[in-house]
C-alpha cells in the first residue's frame, strides 16, 4: 500500500492552551491557534486554499472557521468521527493534497465544552432508538474493561490499579513541563491509589477531563515545503478504521483488545513502512482517556506484547527518558479532551519533537512520531493513526 508517503508535508503549526476557557469563543480558539499556525508556516490566511474543520458538537457546518478566519468562499469541510474526528480531518486534508487538488490547505479543530456543562462526551446527534440501551458512563465502560483485563491475566486489582496509577504519575509530570497543558502539576503515586473512586478500578487521576482548546496544521506538498522552511515534517502513513458494533452483538468479544486499533495502526504501518514499532518509532501520542486505554493501547499498537504492557509500565519503557516515550505532552489526562481538537493537538506535539523544539520535554533523536484517537467505547470504536516522520 503506497497511501500517501511523503506527499503531504506540515509547514506549520499552532495550539491555543487547553483548560477552561471561559473568556474565549470557539472564534477567538480558532484564531489563537491559527495566527501561530500561518506564523509559524511564513504565510497568510489568503494562500489556504481549502480547509477542513474537526468539530464534535460545537458547529455544524465550515462557516465557523469561515467567519474566524475570514476565508473568502474557500471549500471548507465539517468534519466529524465522535473522538477520531481531528486526525480523520487532517487525514482528509491529506488527501485533498496528495491528490493534487490544492496546494496549501488549513486542517484545524475546535471545541468548547466546558461552556455546556457535560462531564464527559455528550452527544452531537441524537438518533431515533428504543431508548432501551443501559446507561453506562464511559469511565464505567472502560472500568469493565480494566477489570476483564485483570482477570484475563491473572492480574490482583491491587497490583492492577498501581500499574494504572503509574500511567497516570508519568502523564502528571510529562504534562507539568507543557505550558499549554490544562493540568500542569505532577502527582504522587499515593495521590493516585488515593484519590476519589469514579468507576472501580479507575479513580480521579485514571480519567481525563474536560477541557476546551483548539489546534491548527497547514499542510502541503513537499515541494512548496522546502521553499518555505528546512525543518518541515512530512506525513508518512494515515489510517483509519471503523467498528460495525461487534463487541455489543457478539458473546466471544474479548474486551482486552480494540480492534479497530490494531487495523488502524496496520494501515499507517503498512504505508510508513513500520515493522518494528518499539524500534521505529520515536514517541507516541494516544488516546488516554482512561489509563487502563492507554495500557490496551500500547498492546494494539504493537508497543509492548499482548499480556506485557503492565511488565512494560513497570520498566519505564513509556516514560519521557524511557525506550518509546508515550503522552510526552501529559496526553490527554493534562490537556482534557476538547473532542475535535484533541488529534490536531497530539499532531503539535509530535511537530514539535521532530523539529527538536518540545524543551524540556524532547526526546533525544525523534525521527518517527505516532498520532492515535479512538473514539466509541469498548466493542465499537472509531479509530485514526497517523506515521509523521523527518525527511529522509
Amino acid at each position: 500500500m503506497a497511501g500517501i508517503r511523503d506527499k503531504v508535508a506540515i509547514v506549520g503549526m499552532g495550539c491555543t492552551k487547553f483548560g477552561e476557557r471561559w473568556d474565549k469563543s470557539p472564534e477567538d480558539l480558532l484564531v489563537e491557534a491559527a495566527n501561530e499556525a500561518l506564523e509559524d508556516a511564513g504565510v497568510e490566511a489568503k494562500d489556504i486554499k481549502a480547509a477542513w474543520l474537526g468539530t464534535y458538537v460545537t458547529a455544524f457546518t465550515g462557516q465557523l472557521l469561515a467567519h474566524a478566519l475570514k476565508l473568502e468562499y474557500i471549500p471548507i469541510s465539517r468534519v466529524e468521527n465522535q473522538c477520531a474526528t481531528a486526525t480523520d480531518a487532517f487525514r482528509n486534508a491529506c488527501f485533498g493534497v496528495a491528490s493534487g487538488a490544492y496546494d496549501m490547505v488549513m486542517v484545524a479543530g475546535v471545541e468548547k465544552l466546558k461552556d455546556t456543562g457535560w462531564t464527559g462526551l455528550g452527544a452531537s446527534v441524537m438518533l431515533p432508538n428504543t431508548n432501551v440501551d443501559p446507561p453506562v458512563p464511559p469511565p464505567a465502560q472502560f472500568a469493565l474493561a480494566a477489570t476483564r483485563y485483570f482477570h484475563h491475566y491473572g492480574i490482583s486489582p491491587d497490583k492492577g490499579r498501581e500499574t494504572l496509577a503509574k500511567i497516570a504519575v508519568k502523564n502528571h509530570h510529562n504534562g507539568s513541563l507543557h505550558p499549554k497543558a490544562h493540568f500542569q502539576r505532577e502527582i504522587t503515586m499515593e495521590q493516585a491509589l488515593k484519590a476519589p473512586m469514579i468507576a472501580w478500578p479507575l479513580s480521579l487521576f485514571d480519567c481525563c477531563g474536560v477541557s476546551d482548546g483548539a489546534a491548527v496544521a497547514i499542510i502541503t506538498s513537499p515541494e512548496i515545503a522546502r521553499t518555505l522552511r528546512q525543518d518541515y515534517v512530512l506525513v508518512k502513513g494515515m489510517g483509519l478504521a471503523i467498528g460495525a458494533r461487534q463487541g455489543t452483538l457478539r458473546d466471544d468479544f474479548n474486551f482486552i483488545s480494540f480492534p479497530e486499533t490494531v487495523h488502524a495502526a496496520r494501515q499507517a504501518y503498512e504505508q510508513a513502512g513500520i515493522t518494528d514499532p518499539l524500534k521505529q518509532i520515536s514517541m507516541a501520542e494516544v488516546h488516554d482517556c482512561f489509563t487502563i486505554t492507554e495500557m490496551i493501547i500500547y498492546e494494539d499498537l504493537g508497543f509492548s506484547q499482548r499480556g506485557g504492557g503492565p511488565s512494560d509500565v513497570d520498566s519505564g519503557t513509556f516514560s519521557l527518558e524511557g525506550e518509546l516515550p508515550v503522552n510526552t505532552d501529559g496526553g490527554l489526562k493534562c490537556f482534557g479532551h476538547p473532542i475535535g481538537a484533541s488529534g490536531i493537538r497530539m499532531m503539535y506535539e509530535v511537530y514539535k519533537q521532530l523539529q527538536g523544539k518540545a524543551g524540556p520535554r524532547q526526546v533525544k533523536n525523534a525521527t518517527t512520531g505516532l498520532i492515535h484517537n479512538l473514539g466509541g467505547r469498548p466493542g465499537s470504536f472509531s479509530v485514526g493513526v497517523g506515521i509523521l516522520g523527518v525527511r529522509d
